[in-house]
């Protein structure tokens, strides 16, 4: 058992020993291995602490780095749209905590100003609104994309890292046949990379994980607040449309959640690339690798990193549901041409 009130004192201790904590409040959503904290100090101050160990305590402090440059550099409306961490001697202060089997990390937030919350089942107007919204923000981000500080992740390096795991410990990853099910689906990710030249699209900051849950928006339905970083990434921007999927699908935000692909074939889907793709055109390629994205999260964030972010009972629930629903679903259930119909992109001719 880790204890983690004791690692929330010491991170603290290290960035500001004069300041007395008068309680400290585990507020996580307990769906996830990490765990959201509110402190209350003795002068009624509050600030929030996120406590993880999962992924590596490098990249989450390379991540937050980012994302502070990304916060600060966002220009109006989106200038206060992230929440933002502590920093110390002018850097994200991040504390890493390793005694004997424990190794986790600490980062502290401001509190985050939250608005209004988008219905569990979003309306045809919330949808048009949330697609523009969306396009906007992508458009910022692309913006400033340049002077952010480099990432060490990509999702080739990704998805090598997982096919490495497999070959030293097979048999954690299922059956035989379960084994040659994840190999051939990481080697047709690799080649379906390159068919879709998707080295060529535009890096930009991704947080992968959007649902109802994360983000508040004004009386206008305009993006207000955004929080939860657990899954950002410097990669393209079509890694973070599944979850824009999910999050217009008719079934809407559910409590018992799965990852099946089908939310982005509907109709509702395509009302939303369409009002993204009037403010932020997409390619006719980067509707092509939705499918990439869609096979890169379940092999990437159920699969591989699955035990180490959701708790155990949803760590089962998915990865099981991978082998027999996800992954046979890639190829079967869903068709880029349809998309590509939809949103009347014509196709570059081949010299």
């Amino acid at each position: 058992m880790i204890d983690y009130i004791k690692i929330i004192k010491k991170a603290w201790a290290g960035f500001d020993s004069s300041r007395e904590i008068g309680k400290i409040e585990d507020i996580s959503a307990r769906v996830s291995t990490n765990h959201v904290f509110r402190i209350t100090f003795e002068d009624e101050d509050i600030v929030i602490a996120k406590l993880s160990y999962f992924g590596e305590y490098e990249h989450f402090k390379e991540d937050h780095r980012i994302i502070h440059a990304l916060s600060n550099n966002l220009l109006y409306p989106f200038e206060n749209l992230l929440a933002k961490s502590l920093l110390k001697n002018n850097r994200v202060y991040t504390y890493h905590y390793k005694k004997g089997k424990t190794d986790a990390w600490v980062v502290f937030y401001n509190p985050t100003r939250v608005l209004e919350r988008m219905p569990r089942r979003l309306e045809e107007h919330h949808i048009r609104k949330f697609g523009q919204q969306i396009a906007r923000f992508h458009k910022a981000c692309s913006r400033i994309s340049n002077v952010l500080p480099k990432s060490s992740k990509t999702l080739r390096s990704d998805i090598h890292l997982l096919l490495e795991r497999v070959d030293k410990n097979e048999h954690t990853f299922g059956t035989r046949a379960q084994v040659d099910m994840l190999r051939y689906h990481c080697d047709l990710f690799l080649k379906n990379r390159l068919k879709t030249n998707a080295a060529s699209f535009e890096t930009i900051p991704v947080f992968i994980d959007w649902n109802i849950g994360n983000f508040s928006v004004t009386k206008k339905l305009e993006l207000y607040s955004r929080w939860d970083y657990d899954w950002f990434r410097m990669s393209s921007r079509i890694m973070d449309f599944y979850f824009f999927s999910r999050v217009v699908s008719d079934a809407g935000d559910r409590t018992v959640f799965s990852y099946g692909i089908n939310p982005m074939m509907e109709d509702r889907f395509i009302l939303f690339l369409k009002e993204y793709h009037e403010i932020n055109p997409l390619t006719a390629n980067e509707l092509r690798f939705l499918k990439e994205g869609y096979r890169f999260f379940i092999l990437n964030y159920v699969i591989k990193d699955g035990a180490y972010f959701f708790n155990d009972q949803y760590a089962k629930k998915l990865k099981a549901e991978a082998y027999e629903i996800y992954l046979p679903s890639v190829e079967r259930d869903f068709d880029a041409e349809v998309l590509i119909d939809a949103l009347r992109i014509p196709e570059k001719k081949k010299k």
